[in-house]
């Protein structure tokens, strides 16, 4: 387990050096120069030069290179040229609303996906297992703005049938009143997370339909199990390690939804920073963000990895064979 730790740690810090690599050549090939699009089309030149001096583009592209990743490294992700405030701090506030919506989406996915997907592979009459199929396959085509309106019509004060929960802005103090930051966050964690539980719907169930049909059920039912409780214990253990996969993948597919119900929604978080910075040309702040976002993706890549092989045997008996 230890090697495969190193090894997979490694590969990460070269994923994250050549991501950081295609970030600063991506940013340094638009049309004209970073100070020229941040300065706008018709500043003066003095004020270009003034801030190609400030952001340092006027060192070579190593040096500059180098000095953004060692400031990264040091935790410093550099200042925001609108702002004036470091990009590091900013960061730390509004991932307080990006992380917690993340996860609460996450739990809503699960919460509905696996149930669905349990109930969809032990349904008897085809009728249900054709419903379950084409509700998961009709929420999953629905985009996250469609679904954001929709809950706002339904359930937002004000304006909803059922006027319950706010659907603009987060509070001021943040999670110093956790009650009402709480119940800003539900409708868009159930905009993205009713997306998510379709796909999940529907792997859990075409993986259980595996597991039923391959005998190892059959087995569990013979000393002395039900067919239900033997597909919810035997059956969900043998898939357990894709499903962790299939988990892994929807959470990075959710960051897109989520960049969207945070604009929907009014909430201050890394998508809502990361559009307006892009919008206001503040390129600076745009590339650390990018870096942190693929930095998020990777390591949720490791964090997969690894639970995958804590609780699949199978991997830690071939490692072990490997060694040998």
């Amino acid at each position: 387990m230890f090697r495969f730790l190193v090894k997979r740690l490694a590969l990460f810090a070269i994923a994250l050096a050549v991501v950081s690599v295609v970030i600063f050549a991506a940013l340094r090939i638009l049309p004209g120069d970073v100070a020229s699009v941040m300065a706008g089309v018709n500043a003066p030149p003095g004020r270009v030069q003034e801030l190609r001096s400030q952001l340092g583009l006027d060192r070579s592209y190593p040096r500059q290179y180098l000095d953004w990743v060692g400031g990264v490294v040091k935790g410093d992700l550099g200042t925001s040229i609108l702002t004036g405030r470091s990009i590091t701090d900013l960061v730390g506030l509004r991932a307080q609303v990006t992380l917690p919506l993340i996860l609460c989406g996450l739990a809503v996915a699960l919460a509905i996906g696996l149930p669905l997907g349990c109930a969809a592979a032990l349904a008897v009459r085809p009728a249900l297992r054709s419903l379950a199929h084409m509700a998961a396959i009709v929420a999953g085509a629905v985009p996250a703005l469609w679904s954001g309106l929709l809950l706002i019509l339904l359930f937002s004060k004000g304006q909803g049938l059922i006027g319950i929960l706010p659907s603009q802005g987060f509070p001021v103090d943040g999670w110093g009143r956790p009650g009402p930051a709480f119940a800003s966050l539900v409708l868009p964690a159930l905009s993205v997370g009713i997306i998510v539980a379709a796909g999940i719907t529907r792997y859990t169930r075409s993986l259980l339909d595996d597991v039923l049909s391959s005998g190892r059920v059959d087995l569990s039912m013979a000393s002395g199990m039900t067919r239900t409780r033997a597909a919810l214990t035997t059956g969900l253990r043998t898939v357990s390690p894709q499903l962790v996969s299939v988990v892994g993948l929807t959470l990075a597919e959710m960051v897109t939804g989520v960049m969207v119900s945070e604009n929907l929604f009014g909430l201050p978080g890394l998508g809502t920073m990361l559009v307006t910075d892009v919008g206001d040309r503040d390129l600076v702040a745009v590339q650390s963000e990018l870096l942190l976002l693929a930095a998020f993706f990777l390591t949720i890549g490791l964090i997969v990895d690894t639970v995958h092989r804590l609780i699949d045997p199978r991997l830690r008996d071939r490692s072990r064979g490997e060694v040998a």
